[in-house]
């Protein structure tokens, strides 16, 4: 025989599940702001139905249902989404961080301006060009030997500032190192903590935003792959367990997070505690293209070592060839041409590397360039003429032919011409600055994309909030007044039965 009281509990627990989705409602509005925060919801479950099925059932026509209970509190999170964003993360970090430096390079090379280098060179050539219409005029040597202190700055101050943006990448670099290994021992601290939850039945969601947010954030400096580890006990089925974190590039592998915590990693060169980034590292979050920006100087790799090593060979050239030229002729005191640069010695064998920030002019006096190629003749400015014309020399294999016949080999510019060479230079940059932005522009529009796609799922909308407030607001009104329906029927029952003949 069904209890009299039986409505009663099937009414209460009907408040009580309602009750818990009207709090859960109020968490998930009171978080609408909280960075990486998930609604959440009550996964409503209906009780077992009266009566069980036995051999000393009651006989009614079938099971009645007893009302509800508050299950679970589940956030409403989609995993693939998740995997889809951490790797457009992965590679909006690495584009990101690329065209940033590039865009540093552009600044400091500042071509085609007024205040570059290839305008310092030009006015250094139409400087030669006025002089060799007036060999022995002393305010175009002086204008001759101020450009030519202009130039030797110019790569002066090239190379320092690419250097000083090099170390500052450098930095960078080792606080990128830093801001992993912090993001792995906060991960393996979480994955402690929900180690000690979940094996007693319950599912610590704000736990799980935090490791979700940490995770976003270190997919953004490196390339990870997580999986997971159960905890059990009595961990419920949609329990998320733990993560276990690694670093994989390729066939590399480095397990930055498991169950016994966190593995502390270093950089040295272009390697993360043994995992190599090389060229294949491209797109593989923003390490990676630190890594690159910084390079090698002595394998002359990467981004910036690169364009310094690039300027030092045009620096280097470019001296050894015009203190050639200028060697042939003829200063106004009837003196054979001296050294004009100098980069400790550029006519000798040594190595290229560095000169464009050791380059100086060598003369002091005006009269001291060698303008003349006749002794005798001091307003002669053939060679003057000559100096000029070195932008146009035609180099191959290394070797070029100077004006006077003889041949100056071992260059450091294999073939083209002085200026062309600098010209493909900043071609090279600007062509790697604009694939840079382009597919930092693309990753961006993709990584907003996979996002807004989390958001439409996991975040928390207001109105939304509110209809559902409003929804569990009247469910709990209904199951109260269904406790007054009975309150009713139960008074009848007791207080107006059993009095006939009163």
């Amino acid at each position: 025989m069904r209890s009299t009281f039986m409505g009663l509990e099937t009414a209460k627990r009907g408040m009580y599940a309602q009750q818990s989705a009207i709090y859960v409602t109020g968490h998930n509005i009171a978080n609408k702001n909280t960075p990486g925060y998930t609604r959440q919801r009550v996964n409503f479950v209906p009780t077992e139905p009266y009566p069980a099925a036995s051999m000393n059932r009651p006989q009614i026509p079938g099971q009645l249902g007893t009302g509800v209970k508050d299950g679970t509190i589940q956030r409403i999170r989609e995993s693939f989404i998740d995997e889809q964003y951490r790797g457009e993360n992965n590679k909006f970090g690495y584009y990101q961080t690329l065209a940033s430096s590039i865009s540093k390079m552009e600044d400091i090379m500042n071509e085609p301006s007024d205040h570059g280098l290839s305008k310092a060179m030009a006015q250094f050539w139409q400087s030669l060009q006025d002089l060799s219409t007036n060999g022995d005029n002393e305010g175009a040597r002086r204008v001759v030997l101020q450009r030519g202190i202009a130039v030797a700055e110019t790569f002066k101050y090239l190379h320092t500032s690419l250097t000083t943006v090099r170390n500052d990448i450098k930095k960078e670099l080792d606080a990128s190192v830093t801001e992993i290994n912090s993001l792995a021992t906060q991960l393996a601290s979480i994955n402690r903590q929900i180690s000690e939850i979940e094996p007693h039945g319950y599912l610590p969601n704000d736990l799980y935003d935090e490791r979700d947010r940490l995770l976003d954030q270190l997919s953004n400096i490196v390339p990870i792959e997580i999986t997971t580890i159960p905890y059990g006990g009595n961990s419920l089925p949609i329990a998320e367990g733990g993560r276990k974190v690694e670093i994989v590039l390729g066939d590399q592998r480095l397990t930055l997070v498991d169950e016994t915590g966190a593995q502390e990693v270093e950089i040295e060169g272009n390697q993360l505690s043994g995992i190599t980034f090389d060229e294949g590292a491209e797109g593989k979050g923003r390490l990676a293209a630190l890594i690159y920006a910084y390079g090698d100087l002595e394998a002359e790799t990467g981004l910036f070592p690169s364009m310094l090593a690039d300027l030092d060979k045009y620096a280097h050239s470019f001296a050894k060839v015009f203190n050639a030229v200028h060697q042939s002729g003829f200063d106004l005191n009837e003196q054979s041409g001296a050294l004009f640069f100098n980069i400790g010695d550029p006519d000798s064998d040594e190595s290229y590397k560095g000169a464009a920030g050791m380059i100086k002019v060598a003369i002091t006096n005006p009269s001291e360039i060698a303008a003349s190629l006749k002794a005798t003749h001091k307003g002669n400015g053939e060679n003057a003429l000559h100096l000029a014309e070195i932008k146009d020399l035609v180099i191959a294999g290394g070797t070029v032919t100077l004006p006077s016949g003889a041949t100056l080999s071992d260059l450091d510019i294999d073939s083209g011409t002085l200026q062309s060479f600098f010209e493909g230079v900043i071609g090279k940059m600007a062509v790697e600055g604009q694939q840079a932005n382009r597919l930092y522009y693309n990753t961006e529009v993709l990584l907003n994309s996979v996002d807004n796609a989390r958001r439409s799922v996991s975040e928390v909308s207001l109105d939304e909030e509110f209809s559902n407030l409003i929804q569990y607001q009247h469910a709990y009104s209904a199951s109260a007044r269904m406790i007054t329906v009975i309150d009713e029927m139960l008074d009848k029952i007791i207080n107006g039965m059993g009095i006939a003949g009163r």
